[in-house]
């Protein structure tokens, strides 16, 4: 065998030896690059569930809390249909004592119907009472727009929340006075008077009120779809 054949032969056997190694490491890289993409997806995938078994948990937790105060709810109500203070607040005979509370709490921020009540319920009927004003504010960015123009009316319920203010003006004697007064406190709405100013005008006594009324938004008890975020 000549020299140069041999050669040729080694070149030869090392080129095909390269090929098969290239092909090797070729498709190793391939099984190996599919085997870690696969890897992401299953850890993307265990993550999200852990997420979703996660809200479940949560919901179900919630559901049994509930459950569970159900008879002390109950209980309660029931106890309240026994206060005697409430029942005689009752505005029908055949409402629940719990009613007289949702009375109290008007779901809504309805300034005119408190308007109404004040002049209509709590000062009307008083022989010898002038009403000279009532202002009731709207509520800001419930019943008003809030703008630098409407905000101040909102300046007496700044601190305290689901609160209407209103002032009211009267003219009369002491007498008169007390019974407005009186009346307002046995109204069945809850009103805080903040601040109480009598004055004469031209020998006519003056008493201006200023307070709150306040109102409970309903609150909404649904069961819902939730999405969990990837």
């Amino acid at each position: 065998m000549k020299p140069n054949d041999a050669a040729i032969r080694k070149r030869t056997q090392i080129a095909k030896a390269n090929r098969t190694m290239f092909l090797w490491i070729a498709v190793a890289s391939a099984i190996v690059g599919a085997a870690i993409v696969v890897s992401i997806f299953l850890t993307q995938k265990l993550v999200y569930t852990e997420k979703v078994l996660a809200a479940k948990q949560e919901t179900v937790t919630r559901l049994a809390q509930n459950n569970d105060v159900v008879d002390e709810l109950a209980n309660e109500i029931r106890v309240l249909d026994t206060n005697s203070d409430l029942a005689s607040a009752k505005a029908n005979e055949d409402d629940q004592a719990i009613q007289v509370i949702l009375d109290a709490l008007p779901s809504e921020a309805n300034s005119l119907a408190l308007g109404a009540s004040l002049q209509n319920k709590l000062l009307s009927g008083i022989q010898g009472l002038d009403l000279e004003l009532i202002q009731v504010d709207p509520v800001v960015g419930v019943e008003l727009i809030t703008s630098d123009v409407l905000a101040p009316a909102a300046e007496d319920t700044a601190a305290v929340s689901n609160a209407i203010s209103f002032r009211v003006s009267v003219k009369g004697n002491d007498g008169h006075f007390k019974k407005a007064l009186q009346n307002i406190e046995r109204s069945i709405r809850t009103i805080q008077i903040t601040s109480v100013r009598i004055e004469t005008d031209s020998g006519t006594p003056m008493m201006t009120l200023t307070g709150l009324a306040f109102y409970e938004p309903t609150k909404s008890i649904e069961l819902r779809d939730k999405v969990v975020p990837k």
